[in-house]
């Protein structure tokens, strides 16, 4: 998938193309709902299907008090968009200046002009330009467009802020049957207190490099993967308590790992199940007691 970066270097030479809109943090089902009926009426019409987004929250220039943690990085979100079979994704920088156009400015200069766009394709609550004056409604007076409908699960309409709010919870079952697929963190591993070795459980510290929301306080079943191996992992998510530990850290301990330094390497967590909640013991016994019951209970959800 080719990715663009604001549309100044755009030289389109294709004719026609179908274009999907939207912020698609997470790339949940609701979106792959979206997606999906752009491709598939692209090739109907044997054109280009291009994704437009953005590269933060609209309501982080709009009103930054209120802006939602994201779910995904953009680039774990452009992984998804490839996985779905989009050729373009055009990244546009939403600053003052976007956030100030009109819809039918956007509508001429970026859909018409730079992507020669002939069908728009977009959720049931979408609209563009200042003031949401582009909604649905409105774009369907100036060119093809569909609208694709809310898109449930167990009787509830699939959002990113539900899934925030999941996430958030711990809820972690759910969110991931919500996004279709597991919720992701990933970071690069720096060094921790190395407290973890010493007690027979040494652990990976996780940095993250955006401002993602974060399951609350507790142990979880993860995938762990890096240099294209997958690993059990039990994810801890807290403040250590037990051990005296200073602000909110991410340590995995890794099932059957060969023992190679982790230092500076890129990481994924998948995770997939919720364990028990953060623990504050009397003793380390009681503690490493504990955390074999923790590496039990991976190996008993992970299969």
């Amino acid at each position: 998938m080719q990715v663009h970066f604001g549309v100044e270097l755009l030289k389109p030479e294709w004719e026609q193309a179908v274009v999907c809109i939207g912020t698609f943090d997470g790339v949940h089902r609701g979106h792959q709902q979206v997606i999906g009926a752009a491709v598939d009426r692209a090739r109907q019409l044997e054109v280009p299907v291009i994704v437009v987004t953005f590269d933060r929250h609209p309501l982080a220039v709009l009103n930054p008090s209120k802006a939602p943690k994201a779910i995904a990085s953009l680039k774990m979100n452009l992984e998804q968009l490839q996985a779905l079979g989009v050729g373009l994704s055009v990244v546009l920088p939403f600053n003052a200046w976007l956030s100030r156009m009109s819809a039918q400015e956007f509508l001429d200069t970026i859909l018409f002009e730079k992507l020669r766009a002939s069908c728009v394709v977009v959720g049931h609550d979408f609209a563009m330009g200042n003031g949401r004056e582009g909604n649905t409604d409105w774009l369907q007076q100036h060119i093809e467009t569909i609208v694709v409908p809310p898109y449930e699960v167990d009787g509830v309409r699939v959002s990113s802020s539900i899934i925030r709010d999941l996430v958030g919870k711990g809820e972690i079952e759910v969110a991931n049957r919500y996004m279709g697929r597991g919720f992701e963190v990933q970071g690069f591993v720096e060094h921790g207190q190395k407290l973890g070795r010493t007690l027979g459980f040494p652990t990976a510290n996780i940095a993250r490099s955006f401002d993602q929301v974060m399951p609350k306080d507790g142990v979880y079943a993860t995938w762990f993967f890096v240099d294209g191996k997958k690993f059990k992992a039990a994810l801890a998510v807290g403040t250590r308590p037990a051990v005296g530990g200073h602000g909110r850290t991410i340590e995995a301990y890794l099932l059957d790992y060969p023992g190679e330094s982790l230092y500076g390497q890129h990481i994924r967590l998948r995770l997939e199940g919720f364990l028990r909640s953060e623990e504050n013991f009397s003793n380390l016994d009681e503690m490493i007691g504990q955390m074999g019951r923790d590496v039990e209970a991976v190996r008993l959800r992970l299969t």
